[in-house]
């Protein structure tokens, strides 16, 4: 039987795991989508629905803040140094475990994304959902949009008021 710290290594060293290779599933999709769409015309997967566009996007959702790279660097640390002091004040236990591993996953897209604008001073983007003209995004997006939603359902149907305090403080 593991102790409490035991415990919180082995899941520290899961959510570890979990980011690296969420990283890495990213950052291959990119690199396919640069290898076989770069400078071609969109390819369709489902016709008039889903298609796999190459796009540099230099912003953020929806191109927002174009070009503002040193702001992008700068929110990206802050949103990950409070995503792992979350992940560090969430109650080592069974009720909190996936909220634990969806932060991993959250910190997984934004490192995604930062290695983007790091190397190449944009995000590569090319998943297109045609159908309804949705921006183009990539995989690391996904794991922000969905680990942020479930996170908040959570938040807001699973965990008690008493328990969010008690792991987060007092409300004012």
């Amino acid at each position: 039987m593991l102790n409490q710290s035991e415990r919180k290594n082995k899941r520290r060293f899961i959510a570890l795991a979990i980011v690296a290779f969420l990283v890495f599933l990213d950052q291959i999709t990119k690199e396919i989508a640069v290898s076989q769409l770069l400078g071609k015309d969109g390819v369709d997967i489902i016709p008039n629905f889903l298609q796999l566009l190459y796009v540099e996007n230099t912003g953020t959702a929806f191109s927002l803040l174009r070009g503002q790279m040193i702001f992008f660097y700068i929110v990206t640390v802050i949103a990950s140094v409070a995503i792992i002091v979350c992940m560090e004040k969430l109650p080592n236990n069974k009720k909190f475990n996936i909220s634990y591993y969806l932060l991993s996953v959250l910190l997984a897209g934004a490192i995604g994304n930062f290695i983007d604008r790091v190397l190449h001073q944009y995000v590569v983007d090319f998943i297109y959902f045609s159908l309804i003209n949705f921006p183009v995004f990539n995989v690391a997006d996904i794991y922000v949009t969905v680990s942020v939603v479930i996170i908040m359902l959570l938040f807001i149907f699973y965990y008690s008021d008493e328990e969010l305090t008690e792991v987060f403080g007092k409300k004012d």
